[in-house]
């Protein structure tokens, strides 16, 4: 693991010798073959693969969706293999925060009561959700906007509610899945450094799985899959 200048000793999630295999009628089809990732306290890391090589799975297995066939995912240090399914709900619940391609949010609520959920989920008093889910919609320009629904909300806008609400229980590491690949360049552009900006301001390590490499060369750093395996590209 090679770790960046000033980053913490050990990685916020570190993927280790990840395996997975499907299978498809009598064929097995693998597609993590011995796969090893870093991810440091406020780094930025675009992962930058063709359709189909294992972006997704391996974002998942990350994110403790999904368990490796072999491996180990270490979530500050700790190994993650053997927790109970209530365990590792409660590891993405406070540590690990997702953005998909679509924002995924629930449609009779406000923009306000989509952030708020997950932290009263988590139990958190309604009056601190209120006041947190506030600061961070305002910190993404969308102060304004906080009792429009969904429908109310321009693409762009509903993508910044929806990491917003990635970030409400103050995750160690951010997970996205080309979060931006559904809005047009300009869109996109600010889309993405609302993220960067998350990144710098509470040193969240984020993983973005993207085809855009005008997005991807503005991060810390860019890896791809080849053959089941993590490389650095330059």
């Amino acid at each position: 693991m090679e770790q960046q200048q000033g980053a913490e000793d050990v990685p916020v999630v570190y993927l280790h010798d990840i395996k997975r295999q499907y299978t498809q009628g009598e064929s097995t089809l693998t597609i993590l073959n011995g796969a090893k990732l870093a991810l440091w306290a406020g780094q930025s890391v675009a992962l930058v693969a063709p359709s189909g090589s294992g972006k997704s799975t391996l974002l998942h297995i990350a994110g403790l969706l999904e368990t490796p066939d072999d491996g180990e995912v270490y979530v500050g240090g700790a190994p993650t293999s053997q927790l109970s399914d209530t365990e590792r709900t409660q590891i993405r619940r406070s540590d690990i925060g997702f953005v998909y391609q679509s924002h995924r949010l629930l449609p009779e609520f406000t923009a306000l009561e989509n952030v708020m959920l997950p932290q009263m989920i988590r139990g958190l008093k309604r009056s601190e959700t209120v006041k947190r889910s506030t600061e961070i919609l305002s910190y993404l320009g969308l102060g304004e906007r906080v009792s429009h629904r969904p429908a109310e909300l321009s693409g762009g806008e509903q993508q910044r509610v929806a990491i917003a609400r990635a970030v409400a229980n103050a995750p160690r590491v951010l997970l996205a899945d080309e979060p931006t690949g559904n809005l047009d360049p300009g869109t996109a552009d600010h889309v993405f450094n609302a993220l960067m900006q998350l990144v710098r301001a509470t040193r969240v390590a984020m993983l973005i799985a993207t085809h855009n490499m005008d997005l991807a060369n503005r991060m810390d750093r860019r890896v791809s899959l080849v053959d089941g395996q993590v490389v650095e590209l330059e």
